[in-house]
């Protein structure tokens, strides 16, 4: 019988990290909407870059809204006629 080699495989590293594809532009962190999702529901527009960071604001100052109204109400769970 002939002895088998075993042979180790090397571990190959791989980064983790995306680099950015802007141009000197940094995108607003975490925003709650995504872009694409959002393209996809216009229709008959284009869609600037600045918007998506004025769509995200709006929508955060409408969710603080909501909780204030739910708060007032003695309620901790948001519902739809809060907005």
């Amino acid at each position: 019988m002939a002895a088998k080699k075993k042979t180790k495989k090397k571990a190959t590293t791989r980064s983790t990290s995306k680099k950015s594809k802007s141009k000197g532009k940094k995108a607003p962190a975490d925003l709650i909407i995504s872009k694409s999702r959002t393209k996809g529901a216009v229709q008959k527009c284009n869609v600037s870059s600045d918007f998506y960071g004025a769509l995200d604001g709006h929508v955060r100052a409408a969710i603080k809204s909501a909780e204030e109204r739910a708060m007032a109400n003695g309620r901790k769970t948001l519902r739809p006629q809060d907005l």
